[in-house]
């Protein structure tokens, strides 16, 4: 039987091989991303319920684990490099994440680049932070406490909507967590280099093709709302980073956490011997992801 973490990398480089020859193709890249999970039947399996959340303006989907807890609630926001992925992509995974928090997760359909440059995304999943606060699955109303989280982009995408909510002074949730966050955009980080090539799905030399299409021309890669390593984390809830150490993205993590902690925040940073970028959804095929995910829950749980 073959290793699941060879399988794993097999299967991620196929796909940066794919998503490479269809680079001038969204719509077709869109639809291959939506597949990064899928190594394995089991990593498509829902633990739970998802729905559809009927308002008149984001698109967003809860996803309830047994037994979870309503009036704790998780905003979990999507990677996918800004221009791709969706809350139907995770639905297993977070169902496997609301598991191990014993909390509901609310999944927001933010708008994507192109068509929506920065800070679009941004808005909607501040948006989306302040209706999870004052809606349940159950129509209980607002939460006892509230948490963010979000892989790639996402953890990009949560780490600035914590930075937004604390700038307009409103009340922030009780932890965050971050999946191999990109916090940098103006490509400080080691890693980039030292892991090129061992990453077997980013192409750090494709990361510069991105700046322009999702911050535009009129936004600097220092905005903390764009790279969030220069943001202001003093005062900040505690925050959970975990990455593989194969990843270009390493050092985003460990340099925000470093910046972080100098600012007094209280900052775990997880890293995870020979994993890839975000390892966590390939659960429970690869047996560290499922480890990752019950830490997570444990993080939560605690916070």
């Amino acid at each position: 039987m073959d290793n699941p973490i060879d399988k794993v990398l097999d299967h991620l480089r196929a796909i940066a091989d794919r998503a490479f020859e269809l680079i001038d193709d969204i719509d077709a890249r869109r639809k291959l991303i939506e597949q990064y999970f899928c190594v394995h039947p089991s990593t498509s399996e829902i633990h739970g319920q998802w729905y559809p959340v009927k308002t008149n303006t984001i698109p967003m989907e809860w996803v309830v684990a047994d037994g979870a807890d309503t009036d704790r609630r998780i905003l979990y926001i999507h990677g996918g490099s800004w221009i791709s992925g969706s809350p139907a992509g995770y639905r297993a995974f977070l169902s496997r994440v609301s598991q191990a928090a014993g909390a509901v997760v609310l999944a927001v359909d933010y708008r994507l680049a192109p068509e929506h440059k920065f800070p679009a995304g941004l808005n909607d999943c501040t948006q989306a932070y302040q209706w999870m606060r004052q809606n349940s699955p159950d129509g209980r109303g607002p939460a006892l406490s509230t948490y963010l989280m979000g892989d790639s982009a996402g953890g990009n995408l949560a780490l600035a909507t914590l930075l937004k909510i604390n700038d307009a002074k409103l009340p922030l949730p009780a932890s965050l967590v971050a999946i191999s966050p990109a916090t940098d955009f103006t490509g400080g980080s080691p890693s980039l280099v030292s892991r090129a090539s061992v990453d077997p799905i980013i192409n750090p030399q494709i990361l510069p093709a991105l700046i322009p299409v999702y911050l535009g021309q009129n936004t600097s890669p220092t905005d903390p709302y764009a790279s969030p390593l220069f943001g202001n984390y003093s005062g900040m809830p505690p925050l959970l980073l975990q990455v593989g150490d194969v990843e270009v993205l390493l050092d985003d993590s460990t340099r925000l956490a470093k910046h972080a902690r100098e600012q007094g925040c209280d900052v775990t940073l997880d890293i995870w011997d020979g994993m890839p970028h975000v390892f966590q959804g390939f659960a429970p095929f690869l047996p560290d992801a499922s480890e990752a995910i019950a830490k997570i829950g444990q993080f939560i749980r605690h916070h």
